[in-house]
């Protein structure tokens, strides 16, 4: 709390999140997670946010349907499976102006490490665990 004020979600989120897709294949989506140490992507179509594919999502992908494979099968079959087939389509989502401490308990209540953050029906960033960690260690 910085002069007696609550934070809210836009003081801490992540802006310019890197979106996938649904059409996308999970060969990019490993090539983005890999590259650019990121574990969480909002998929977005025509402008709006259809779901979510978390570093979680994709290994258990890869391992269910690759487990055991040669490293050239593999990569032609995660060039084979969409986004859409593993994404995650419920998503639950905050405004800029929520408070933290509303993110926090909502993160908590259905036991998620990230939030995607909503501003008349546009994505705008993402709050992750990491990102409440960092403004709880500069209180």
């Amino acid at each position: 709390m910085k002069n007696g004020k609550e934070g809210v979600v836009r003081e801490i989120m992540m802006g310019s999140a890197v979106t996938l897709k649904p059409e996308d294949t999970l060969d990019l989506a490993n090539n983005i997670i890999s590259l650019g140490r990121i574990r969480h992507i909002p998929v977005v179509e025509d402008g709006r946010l259809v779901g979510l594919l978390s570093e979680r999502d994709l290994m258990e992908a890869a391992a269910t349907t690759i487990f055991g494979l040669k490293q050239k099968t593999k990569s032609a079959l995660l060039k084979s499976v969409l986004i859409k087939d593993v994404m995650k389509k419920k998503v639950v989502t905050v405004k800029p102006d929520t408070p933290i401490k509303d993110a926090v308990h909502l993160m908590k209540e259905k036991t998620i490490s990230y939030v995607p953050v909503m501003s008349k029906r546009a994505l705008v960033g993402l709050v992750t665990t990491t990102d409440i960690l960092r403004y709880v260690e500069r209180l």
